[in-house]
This record gives structure tokens, C-alpha cells and sequence, in this order.
């Protein structure tokens, strides 16, 4: 138990305070740098799957509560915070946030800041989707299989299968069926 936890604290150390700077493409020596962080992430998040990829300066807290299928990607900059689960053969632009929690508003006689957070709602993205650059998913957010979700959108809601979403709010845009 204790020698586990060591091990952990040790990956997460060398994840943050190393491998998440690594170079990707087309840097040279790319390849060794993404195996690396894969290594290190496989070993750190409890349900990963196989051949997935990190870009640099993914921060997803102590992993704990992230589930990542085979042939995903994590992107450059993702901030990935509460508990999300990533599909398999996910593609994810760079600056993607994910957030399953938000701060508590509802009382004006106290400030936002002391009035602590809501509850947790998972995330859930499903197989074959490609969440474009600057996404922001807010907590309870599921979307369906093979969607597209268009750079900067802001997704409040959850989607189908198939759905092409976009827009601040998100909305359907379109469907690739």
C-alpha cells in the first residue's frame, strides 16, 4: 500500500515535472517523448487504454478519476479535471477543457468564492469523436458517439450519435449521417 503509494507520488512527479514538457511532432526524437508520457500515463491513470497519445502539458490532476480508451488522444493543453470518461479513437485538439465540477452561485449574500462547489457531474465522451481546438465541456456533459465538435465551441448540453456541434452555446450544426 504505502510502496504504491510512493510509486504514484514518483510518476506524477516525473509526468509534471517532466515528460509533460517533452516536444511532439515534428520534433526530433518525438516518438520517444510520446512513449514516455504514454508510459507514464498508462501507469498513473487506472482505467488506460492501449496506444493512446499525449501531447504536451495535458493536465488531468492525479488521474484517478479519468478513463481513457485504446487510440486516444489527450491534447496539448487539455485541462481534464473531476471524473470524465474518454472513448475509444478520440481525437482532441489543443486547449480543450473539460470540467465535471463548477463553482456554487445561487446565494448573493455570500461570495462566490466561499460558497464552495457543486455537486460532480461525470463527463462522457463517446467512440470516434473529434473534439476540435478550445472546447470547453461543462460538468454533465455526455456526447455520443462518432461526433465532431467544432473549435471553440462551448458544449453545455449532451448529443447524439453523429452529431456535428458548434457554437457558443453548443448546438447541433449538423449530422454526419
Amino acid at each position: 500500500m504505502i510502496l504504491s503509494k510512493i510509486k504514484r507520488v514518483f510518476l506524477l512527479s516525473l509526468y509534471y515535472g517532466v515528460a509533460q514538457y517533452l516536444p511532439m511532432q515534428p520534433a526530433p526524437g518525438y516518438r520517444v517523448y510520446y512513449a514516455l508520457r504514454r508510459f507514464l500515463v498508462k501507469n498513473i491513470i487506472p482505467d488506460c487504454g492501449h496506444n493512446i497519445i499525449v501531447k504536451n502539458k495535458c493536465y488531468f490532476g492525479n488521474g484517478q478519476r479519468l478513463k481513457v480508451g485504446d487510440r486516444s488522444q489527450l491534447g496539448q493543453n487539455a485541462r481534464l479535471n473531476g471524473t470524465i470518461s474518454i472513448g475509444k479513437d478520440v481525437l482532441m485538439g489543443p486547449d480543450v477543457v473539460m470540467m465535471a465540477t463548477s463553482h456554487e452561485f445561487s446565494r448573493t449574500d455570500i461570495p462566490i468564492n466561499l460558497q464552495g462547489q457543486t455537486e460532480e457531474k461525470p463527463i462522457k465522451i463517446g467512440d470516434d469523436v473529434w473534439v476540435g481546438t478550445r472546447v470547453i465541456i461543462l460538468p454533465g456533459v455526455e456526447i455520443g458517439n462518432h461526433c465532431v465538435v467544432a473549435a471553440g465551441a462551448v458544449v453545455t448540453k449532451s448529443f447524439d450519435d453523429y452529431s456535428i456541434i458548434g457554437g457558443v452555446p453548443a448546438k447541433q450544426i449538423g449530422s454526419r449521417k
